[in-house]
């Protein structure tokens, strides 16, 4: 797990704020494969809906709406909630895909968060 940057995220409320975000983009924006909301980052898999609107566009979306909603919560304004930058990647067959799914999933295991992946309340995965 990441060591670095504000842990607001393993606040039940704050990541409530996320994971109903990432639900609400689900067969409206992409298709909602998997996420693992973590203390301090986000890991997700989905595939977007339209080549007209870019994963970018996505991104921000969900970050710009969860970002005003956390901010709120949190009594702070004017100051970002995410970091900058995110890392993308482009899924090119079943097998890394897979390999991805399980990756996502077994972050907490191996942040030492629970010791099954199904016990973390802030993980999912699609039936698959």
């Amino acid at each position: 797990m990441a060591t670095q940057g504000n842990t607001w995220l393993k606040q039940p409320a704050i990541a409530d704020i996320v994971q109903t975000a990432i639900r609400y983009g689900d067969g409206r924006s992409y298709t909602l494969h998997a996420y693992c909301i973590m203390p301090n980052h986000v890991h997700l898999l989905v595939t977007i809906l339209s080549q007209r609107v870019s994963f970018t566009r996505v991104l921000q979306s969900l970050k710009g709406f969860s970002a005003r909603q956390a901010n709120a919560l949190l009594n702070r304004t004017g100051q970002p909630f995410w970091q900058a930058e995110s890392y993308d990647h482009v899924v090119r067959n079943a097998d890394e895909f897979n390999r991805i799914v399980s990756y996502i999933l077994h972050n907490p295991v191996k942040a030492g968060l629970v010791s099954e992946w199904e016990e973390y309340p802030y993980s999912y995965v699609a039936n698959l």
